[in-house]
């Protein structure tokens, strides 16, 4: 049976089962480090430091192309420490010192969205690609369903691979908060910040928005849904790269200007999508990555485009 079936069987089974436990919305988190998330716990203020009651997170553990799925993970209370660093071995979550877009993006839903029960599942992976080139995947990794690292036995397992053995993993629990009652996932948005691995080839980054297309396309229907909300955080460039070609302007990411716009071509002709703009506005850690401040406005940035895109038009 088809990979994608199998996957998409398993979750209609139990996304439809529950009985009387509370009803969770459940927003996926992926795609390369800035989804992976370089801020720093200590810069955290006390109250964003702390856990986010009522938010549950499955972070699955991360996979390299070309090695046997992975995904394991375990639901828990949202806190800090699902950034870059952070593993699970499915029975035990070991957090780092670093936090992504989760903490803020779940803060600000809450403010937006009181009433509900939210649900985060996160699998991402810095440097990865969704061009099946191998200049674009390189050691990284590649979301591509298609993608063979090599002609070994385990070559044809990618990232995509990955991502649907997290979501496995997470729908395959009942009671994800641990109250003694099965409950209900319905999935509500998916967050997307990927594009650099494929800005560094013209050619390559010429076709993200087909290869954008697919993948997102892909995504919803292994959550069930062929119009579930996607926000797509707009790549940036922080002009710090010591070896870039034009030191005029130290661009990290060559034809970062291509994935910006195929980016924003992909929004416009989808209506179940938005565009979060506003990275350019952020400060670097390094030159790959945003800092502290950024995250966690990229999350407040993520959870208005999101809210914004499942609220009744007027």
């Amino acid at each position: 049976m088809n990979r994608y079936f199998r996957c998409l069987i398993g979750l209609t089974c139990l996304c439809t089962s529950a009985a009387h436990g509370k009803d969770f919305k459940v927003y996926f988190l992926g795609g390369q480090s800035n989804m992976d998330g370089f801020g720093y716990v200590k810069d955290l203020q006390a109250t964003d430091a702390e856990p986010v009651e009522g938010v549950m997170i499955f972070h699955g553990n991360q996979g390299l192309d070309g090695k046997p799925v992975d995904g394991r993970g375990l639901w828990a209370t949202l806190r800090p420490g699902h950034g870059a660093g952070f593993t699970s071995d499915g029975t035990k979550n070991a957090y780092s010192d670093r936090f992504g877009v989760e903490l803020s993006f779940a803060r600000k839903l809450k403010e937006l969205d009181p009433s509900s029960n939210i649900a985060i599942i996160k699998y991402s992976r810095g440097g990865t690609s969704i061009a099946s080139d191998a200049d674009a995947a390189k050691t990284f990794g590649c979301w591509e369903p298609d993608f063979h690292s090599g002609d070994q036995p385990d070559s044809n397992i990618n990232q995509y691979d990955h991502f649907l053995a997290t979501l496995r993993y997470a729908f395959a629990t009942r009671d994800i908060d641990g109250d003694g009652e099965t409950d209900t996932l319905n999935p509500e948005g998916i967050l997307w910040m990927q594009g650099e691995s494929d800005a560094g080839n013209e050619q390559i980054a010429k076709r993200y928005e087909s290869n954008l297309k697919r993948l997102m396309d892909l995504i919803r229907a292994s959550l069930r849904e062929d119009d579930i909300p996607v926000a797509i955080g707009r790549i940036s460039d922080s002009g710090k790269d010591d070896y870039a070609k034009d030191q005029a302007n130290g661009k990290v990411w060559e034809f970062g200007t291509i994935v910006r716009e195929a980016q924003a071509d992909f929004v416009k002709k989808d209506e179940k999508a938005a565009l979060v703009d506003s990275t350019d506005e952020y400060g670097y850690s390094d030159p790959w990555h945003y800092d502290s401040p950024g995250y966690l406005d990229l999350g407040h940035k993520f959870a208005e485009a999101i809210h914004q895109l499942n609220s009744p038009a007027k």
